[in-house]
This record gives structure tokens, sequence and C-alpha cells, in this order.
């Protein structure tokens, strides 16, 4: 039915425990911030709003809310980049450690452990994210032809479904861009940009499977974090009421706030482990199929970027990152 282990999805989530808890940390503080600063921006526009009638006193208590949630926004945006290169990828690494049957340091020593790794693969954060975000255009390349597969394909009332299958593909493909990333860690590989072009084509020759597996933990995914929400609406509804003025959209976003941060610092991570599993089962032994390369080209001109990304590695001053960990000595 799927290609990966739970038990030893859950037995990564253990033996990284000092990432859980990091992650745990910084989206619930996330959380916790947007919360304070919209509290503080409503508060502020209920006071604005005393020079006023209720009417007004109403508008300036939203509109202050508002912009105190989209300056938390606008300031959650421009980490991104630190987000992806000492969390996600981060915990990614000791992952693949783990799964190489690689011993790892404990506690505050994980994190440092894996911020070497992924320094000395992909550099600066700015590399890491830019290759990021040309993965995610492949990935959505690679998802694009396997629905055009399926849109010739002789099966009664198929068409009728496409809607809902494209929509279902695209919330499947949301962590395939960090199982890419995982291949370059894994191969311990000098240009993350190669090594993120071959992965990219061998996910593309093996879309059946790691869809079918992105499919169940998608499911997964979604339907526990629906399950979050909807507890989280209580406690959200009661810090909402200790805004000024009862800012009355808060307590269905705060409640999305915190399942999101549930979400992304304990479900991901599972969904994450058990992805890992099923790319390197279903890929063991295989090599880049040419003619997948050649689609991908004619697909998606992100795909001809990597490569032209790839060629440049370390001809610009990006030097060459060295091995870390047990190997590091050998090489």
């Amino acid at each position: 039915m799927w290609d990966f282990n739970i038990g030893t999805a859950m037995g990564l989530m253990r033996k990284t425990a000092p990432f859980i808890v990091f992650r745990m940390l910084v989206y619930f503080g996330i959380a916790v911030a947007y919360v304070l600063v919209t509290g503080t921006g409503a508060g502020v526009g209920y006071g604005i709003g005393g020079f006023g009638d209720s009417d007004f006193r109403i508008s300036s208590t939203f509109w202050g809310g508002a912009i105190g949630f989209g300056l938390t926004a606008g300031v959650i945006y421009f980490l991104r980049e630190y987000l992806l290169y000492i969390v996600k990828a981060g915990h990614i690494a000791v992952m693949v450690e783990l799964l190489e049957g690689r011993d790892l340091p404990g506690g505050q020593g994980q994190i440092e452990y894996a911020s070497k790794i992924v320094k000395e693969r992909f550099g600066q954060a700015s590399v890491l994210f830019g290759l990021d975000q040309l993965i995610k255009g492949v990935v959505n390349a690679i998802t694009g032809l396997v629905q055009g597969i399926m849109n010739f394909l002789p099966i009664p009332g198929l068409q009728n479904l496409m809607g809902v299958v494209r929509a279902y593909l695209r919330l499947a493909v949301g962590l395939v861009d960090e199982v890419i990333l995982a291949h370059t860690l894994r191969t311990r590989s000098e240009n993350p940009w190669a090594s993120a072009k071959e992965a990219l084509v061998l996910y593309g020759q093996n879309a059946g499977p790691m869809l079918k597996n992105a499919a169940w933990l998608t499911l997964f995914t979604y339907g526990l974090s629906f399950v979050v929400f909807l507890v989280m609406l209580a406690p959200a509804a009661a810090v909402v009421y200790l805004i000024p003025g009862a800012w009355s959209a808060g307590g269905v976003i705060f409640a999305l706030i915190f399942a999101w941060a549930v979400k992304v610092a304990l479900i991901e991570p599972f969904a994450i482990a058990c992805l890992l599993q099923a790319f390197f089962k279903v890929t063991a032994g295989q090599t880049p199929n040419p003619d997948w390369e050649r689609k991908l080209e004619s697909a998606s001109a992100k795909f001809k970027k990597l490569g032209e990304r790839a060629l440049t590695w370390g001809k610009r001053g990006m030097g060459t990152p060295k091995p870390v960990g047990p190997d590091a000595e050998a090489v």
C-alpha cells in the first residue's frame, strides 16, 4: 500500500527529539508572535477608535489587528530562508544520517552537527533557498506531466474527477522538495544543483509510486491538522476574548495559526520521515533515465536553469563543499 514503515518514522522522530523541540520553539514562537502583535494592533486600533463613534471603533480595532497580523507575516516572510536553512534542512540532514546508519550527538550538539552538514553542502542560506524554489517549480512540472498522462487514460468518468485529482496532487507534492534536498545530503554531493537535478529525474521516473505515498501522507497530515484546528478553536476564542473590542475574525485565524504550528512542528517531520524512506526505497539502485531528463527539459524552464547552475557551481567563488561526519577523515 505504501513504501515506508511507520515504526521507522516514529523512531526517527524519537532519535531527533532535540530537533523536534527546536521546531516547536520556533514555530510556536511564531504563533505566539502572531497573537501578540495582532492583539497589540487591535488594542491600538481600539484606543484610536475612542475618538469616534462605535462603528469607527469597531473598524479601527479590526484594521489595527489586521495591520499587526500583516506586519508579523511580513517578518516571517523575510525569515523564510533562515527557517529552511536551519530548521527544515537541518532536520532532514540528521534524519538522513540516521537512515544511513550513522550515530548522532544528542541535545544541542545535534542541531550544531546538522547546521555544519547543511553549511558544507549548500554554503549560504540564499543558495539553498534558490535551489529549493527551482525544485518546487520542477516538481510541479512533473505533476503536470503525470496529470497529462491521466487525461489520456480510457477510464469512464475520469475527466469529471480530474479537478479533484489536480487539487489533491498539488497538496501531495508539498513536501517533495525537501525529499529532493535529502538526496543531496545523502550522496554528500559537492554540487547541490547537479545532485538536485539527478534526484528530480529519479523522482520523475518514479512519480507514480512517489505520488501514491505522498497522497497517503497528505490525507494523514491534513486530516490530523483539521482535528488540531477544531481542538484549537476553544483556546483561540479565549484569546480573542481578551483582545479589546473582541476582534471577531481572530478566533478562526488564531486557531488556524496554532494548527499550522502543530502541523509544521510535529506532523510534517513524521511525513518527511516517511517520504524519505519511500524515496530511498523506490529509487534504490536506479540511475537517471535520459528520456525523463529530456521530458523535464522540454516541460520546465526551471529544470534547464537547474542544469545551468550545476555547470557554474564553484566557478564564481562558490567554493567546493567538503564532506562532514564519519566519512570526512577518509576523504
